[in-house]
């Protein structure tokens, strides 16, 4: 591997490595490169290790402490190489180290991707303000944050009544402590620290102080069943596990003999029921640091380079067995600083941003939400009550009154059908009132999205009577950053909000992609797109249809490692040039907006050949018929397409289980209606003969709109119950399970296509007369 550069460009070239660290793998970044084409990034690439750069003993360094926040410093190096090998020579062999010359130090791979615990991976360093900063591990980020913002508050946790806080340097602190502890179970290079729990201060330091002692942080989802959480404990080769109770304990104690590489166990909650070996409270654990040396810790952190692994995300596993995304701590820290210049975030030096952390932190999203933008940032995270979705978070917003806030579709899905049920409780003139506001309320905002500037007096009337109430009520009257993304929105739901003055930005990415590939923002958006690719990365349309849609490929240094130990999943994902292969469907607009179609794994291709997208289909159902909450569209393979439709329900609070009654929504429609319907069971089995006629004429109006007669839905049939994650149709992040969904209601699925021809005219389930 050669320094591609022009020679005589490589004068002042600037690195970075901490003390006594291996120089190997960190990248050299030339002051200038000529720009390559879209299609082909990697001739763009800075992507030169260390160790690929010779120096004779012409070459000279100067060194000095960049840093006063940690026990540790940086050094600043500055070389100035005099020579160095072209492309077109013969590479040396590596020497011995002899005084006054430094040789070549040892190899890495020479490639993009690895599988390999310990590979090390080319960073995508580009010419370009974003693409080409320069790459920290996340100590360093974290150094970085402390001396800027040392004293401001990091954590908040609610102790009772009160809220109990961190700054930046007793996190810091308390994050060393929990290396060092790990360190003293005898945590291992490149070994696994599992964490499963709901958020909390605890869950941060396990995850940035397992990272900083050299292991790799792996959330794993708190829903996992046991089995679930022994295939991931295996597959990182997790030496140590954190639980947050002893629910959570319980599931690890019935898998632990399997686990050969598991040294400990510390629960952070609630005092232990029992007394195991090698079983710590969360102040035992923290003890452990007393008896560890700083200096070994520094030892540790030293050795660690930006292009290395220091995090795993494992992936729902909605379609298999869940993958271990390998995130580098470039991958974490450019991503941060990339993704808060995109979204204009503030230092706390000018305005602290806040944000409430609730959202499972075994996903990518909520860690770069809640951990590392605000590190990035100075921010601020407060931690909600466990039981946050189950309808206390709307609470904790009011209290902590975030600048900026993310939600999953299904959060913004609730909170409108919550506003909705009060709403229609309201006396008629406050009905009048906000009806008309609503209306003033979208057609501003999408007249400001389309680039007006001027709002109308009637908005500013609104705005006063409605909306700012409306923002209180939600705990939302100072956040200026309103995201949703995981999984897709309804463009009913946005514009609801979008109605209250509240824009709902979405945003999108895979785990793969450490988040964030597009982002919407105030001056950039259109209803249901994902917006533009971020600062410094690179969107492609792979074989593009003659509608424009075709593959999602992203390429930029937010781009993952490789899956861990799944060589034939990495090549599937990952193509030569580094580009990610997203197996979404999607398409630009005339001003590079993003619009998803579909996934390429969910395309139905039916008996005749046709590939329909099904995920626009079942949205436009939903839009159309308020009382749907999920469909599930059913035809691969088949002479014509059917669909399960679920009903909104009320949701048990404590186990997660769908309910019989249904929503206060779902009555008022059926009320429209003269439906005296209160429950589901009211209705399915063709008991309701209104809310038949009303599903139905609401898929007459989809239907109208296909593009081809393959595309009409012609039967269907209302399922008993909701999906929901603990029923195991729905994923962590509420994505529907479709192998899962398919093989629960096979037997219905059956009836569909029994003794079936093709249709003629549209026919449906409805009842006899």
């Amino acid at each position: 591997m050669l320094l591609r550069a022009a020679e005589e460009r490589t004068a002042g070239v600037r690195l970075s490595l901490e003390p006594e660290s291996d120089m190997s793998t960190l990248v050299a970044n030339p002051p200038s490169m000529e720009r390559s084409s879209l299609e082909s990034p990697a001739r763009t690439l800075t992507d030169v290790c260390i160790d690929d750069i010779w120096e004779d003993s012409s070459a000279r360094y100067t060194a000095e402490d960049s840093c006063e926040a940690g026990e540790e410093t940086q050094r600043e190096v500055i070389l100035n190489l005099h020579e160095t090998t072209s492309p077109h020579e013969e590479e040396p062999q590596p020497e011995n180290k002899t005084e006054g010359v430094v040789t070549r130090l040892p190899n890495v791979e020479n490639r993009l991707w690895t599988t390999r615990r310990d590979g090390e991976v080319k960073l995508k360093i580009e010419e370009s303000e974003t693409a080409s900063l320069f790459p920290i591990t996340i100590h360093q980020l974290f150094q970085e944050s402390v001396k800027k913002y040392g004293d401001y508050f990091a954590l908040a946790s609610k102790k009772g009544d009160q809220w109990s806080k961190l700054t930046y340097k007793q996190y810091y602190q308390e994050c060393r402590n929990a290396a060092k502890g790990f360190l003293k179970l005898g945590l291992e290079r490149y070994h696994g620290v599992g964490i499963l729990g709901f958020n909390s201060a605890e869950w941060f330091i396990a995850d940035i102080g397992s990272i900083l002692a050299g292991g790799f942080a792996v959330g794993i989802y708190t829903t996992n069943s046991p089995e679930a959480c022994q295939y991931v404990a295996e597959n990182c080769e997790a030496n140590i596990l954190v639980v947050e109770n002893h629910k959570q304990l319980q599931k690890i104690l019935q898998i632990q003999d399997k686990l050969p590489h598991l040294k400990a166990i510390i629960q952070y909650k609630d005092e232990l029921k029992e007394k195991r070996p090698n079983l710590y409270t969360w102040s035992e654990f923290m003890n452990l640091a007393k008896d560890y040396p700083d200096s070994k810790l520094d030892e540790v952190i030293a050795t660690q380079k930006a292009n290395q692994c220091c995090t795993l995300i494992y992936t729902s596993g909605t379609t298999g067995q869940p993958k271990g995304v390998m995130l580098s701590h470039d991958n974490v820290t450019w991503t941060a600083a990339a993704a808060g210049k995109s979204v204009s975030l503030r230092e706390a030096h000018d305005q602290q941003e806040i944000v409430v952390s609730y959202l499972p932190l075994s996903h990518i999203a909520a860690q770069m939400i809640d951990i590392w933008l605000p590190m990035k940032y100075g921010g601020l995270t407060y931690f909600a009550d466990p039981d946050a979705l189950k309808g206390t978070l709307v609470n904790t917003l009011r209290e902590v009154r975030p600048t900026a806030f993310m939600g999953v579709p299904r959060v913004w899905e609730k909170m409108q059908e919550k506003m909705k049920a009060v709403g229609a409780k309201s006396s008629t003139i406050r009905k009048k009132v906000a009806a008309w506001a609503k209306d003033v309320g979208l057609q501003t905002n999408l007249k400001r999205m389309n680039g007006a500037a001027a709002d109308p007096v009637t908005f500013r009337v609104a705005n006063k009577l409605v909306f700012k109430k409306v923002r209180k009520a939600l705990g939302l009257d100072r956040c200026t950053k309103c995201y949703t993304g995981a999984a897709p929105i309804t463009k009913d739901t946005l514009e609801f909000f979008l109605s209250l003055n509240i824009p709902v930005y979405e945003l999108y990415g895979m785990s793969e992609s450490t988040g964030p590939h597009t982002l919407s923002v105030p001056d950039s958006f259109r209803i249901t797109s994902c917006g533009k690719v971020i600062s410094g990365c690179k969107t492609k349309i792979f074989q593009p249809e003659s509608d424009g849609s075709g593959e999602i490929l992203f390429w930029g240094r937010h781009v993952f490692m490789g899956y861990l130990n799944m060589e034939d999943k990495t090549k599937e994902s990952l193509d030569e040039e580094g580009w990610l292969h997203s197996g979404d469907l999607g398409k630009h607009d005339e001003r590079g907006f993003l619009f998803i179609t579909g996934r390429i794994k969910e395309l139905i291709i039916t008996a005749g050949g046709e590939n329909i997208p099904p995920v626009p289909i079942e949205d436009a159902i939903k839009e159309n018929v308020p009382i749907i909450s999920n469909v599930m569209l059913i035809g691969d393979k088949k002479k014509f397409l059917s669909m399960l439709v679920t009903l909104k329900c009320n949701i048990d609070g404590d186990t997660g289980e769908p309910e019989d009654d249904l929503t206060p929504e779902s009555i008022e429609f059926c009320q429209k209606l003269g439906s005296k319907s209160t429950k589901v069971s009211d209705i399915v089995g063709g008991k309701d003969k209104a809310v038949y006629a009303a599903i139905q004429e609401g898929l007459n109006a989809v239907n109208k709109k296909a593009t081809s007669n393959a595309q009409v839905i012609q039967k269907w049939v209302i399922l008993e119950k909701d999906f929901t994650v603990t029923g195991g149709e729905l994923g962590p992040t509420m994505k529907l399970k479709r192998p899962v969904v398919a093989k629960m209601y096979q037997d219905q699925i059956d009836n569909f296509y029994t003794d079936a021809v093709t249709p003629t005219a549209q026919e449906n389930l409805l009842p006899p007369k």
